[in-house]
This record gives structure tokens, sequence and C-alpha cells, in this order.
């Protein structure tokens, strides 16, 4: 079942979820940051270090947002990084942060429809997505052109939302994500769905060893998942 953020709409789920992050774009960051309490940062910093052997000098980050995966890219002192989203409100608020950061000249963002890339085969060095994959209209379609672009030998870094296994984190995860967090989304955001949304979508998630069997499926070698703070994210990587 195709999980969407505005039941009983009658357009598709890419649609859906590009007017869901323009609805909720100007307090995106705020609520990223409150809701995982500022885990995403690490989290995304310690997914780019698997990057950092390999000195990609051209990266994509797929459903960009706001450029905060973008901007952690630029650890890597590449030559540019181009974010593609397909949400223009996302992008918005992103491009007049790099504006903020100066780093305008190191970064671009652009629209773009992740299972229709506007990039030629073997383009790039990397390929990065935080918490993008889960919001895919077609999820093998979106992974087999990010395969496409990528050059051979190059890396994939994808950050996605997973499922808490050990008790009792487990349930204490399954409140927190199902009761408080779509509550504190609600007010925050003034989007009754986009938090409701949220846990319905990491639960249908084929997470870990299933999201690695996609993975392969696609062409990947060499994949890997590894689990951040008790299970809540798992970075997968991916070589082509």
């Amino acid at each position: 079942m195709t999980v969407v953020p505005y039941k009983g709409e009658k357009i598709g789920k890419k649609e859906q979820v590009a007017t869901m992050f323009n609805n909720i774009s100007k307090r995106y960051d705020l609520l990223n940051h409150v809701l995982s309490l500022g885990v995403d940062i690490y989290w995304r910093k310690r997914a780019i270090r698997f990057l950092k052997a390999e000195k990609p000098k051209l990266i994509l980050d797929i459903a960009t947002g706001t450029g905060d995966f973008a901007i952690e890219a630029l650890a890597l002192n590449p030559d540019k990084v181009i974010g593609v989203d397909i949400s223009e409100g996302m992008l918005e608020v992103g491009k007049k942060k790099l504006i903020r950061k100066k780093l305008q000249d190191k970064i671009e963002l652009r629209m773009g429809d992740s299972e229709k890339l506007l990039f030629n085969d073997n383009n790039f060095d990397a390929v990065i997505v935080s918490f993008g994959v889960r919001n895919f209209e077609n999820l093998e379609k979106g992974l087999q052109d990010m395969y496409r672009v990528l050059k051979p030998g190059g890396t994939t870094v994808i950050v996605e939302f997973s499922k808490p296994t050990a008790f009792p984190f487990k349930q204490v995860y399954n409140f927190y994500f199902k009761s408080i967090l779509p509550l504190i989304g609600k007010v925050v955001s003034k989007d009754n769905s986009a938090y409701t949304y949220l846990p319905e979508s990491v639960r249908q998630f084929p997470d870990g060893e299933r999201f690695l069997t996609i993975l392969k499926s696609v062409g990947f070698k060499a994949t890997q998942c590894k689990t951040l703070t008790f299970g809540i994210s798992s970075i997968y990587i991916g070589k082509k």
C-alpha cells in the first residue's frame, strides 16, 4: 500500500509530497532539530564521513530540502555539490540559507524529480540522500536513476529512518513516533497531515536488509547498513 500525506486526494504521491513540503518548508529546519533532539545533525555528519577517503569532487544531493546534507558534504572539500528537490518552498528556504552562509558558489540548488534526474549517465562521484528515499513515489525507479548518474566506482550514501527492534527502546520509540511527534508537528507546522505521514511512511519503508536487497537489485555492489542511535536511523552505502 502506498502511504501518502493527504488521504482522499486524487493526485499522486509525488505531487502530495511536494505540496506537503511546500506547506511546512518555513518551519521544517526547526521541527527537524526539535523532533530529533538535534541528533539529525550528528546523523548527517556521520554519513558524510563514509565518503572521506574517496574525496568526491562532484556530489549530487537528492531530495536536498533546505540543503543541510549538501552543506554537510562541503566537509569533503568537493568542487561542487548540486542539490535537487521537488519542493519549491524547501528550495527557496535553502537558497536563502546558502546566501546567508555565503555558500552559493559551492552549492547549487535546483528543482528536480528524483525519478527523472536531468543529468547525464556516469556524471557524479557520489550521490547522497538524507531522509528522502522514503518519499519516492517509485523507490526502485528512483534508486535506478541514482545508479545511472553515478560514475563507475562512485558511491551512494543514504540516511533514512528505520525501526528499532530492541526492548524497551522499540516501545518508547513507537509511542513517541505515533503519539508525541504528530502532535508537536501539527501544532508547529500547522499541517495536520505532514507529521502523521512521517511515522506511517517509516513503518512502511523496507529498512535494513530488505533495503540492501533493493539496492543490490538495481545494481549497487558492496552494500552496507550501519544503524544509528539504537536503530532509529540507518546509513546505507553502495558502490557502482
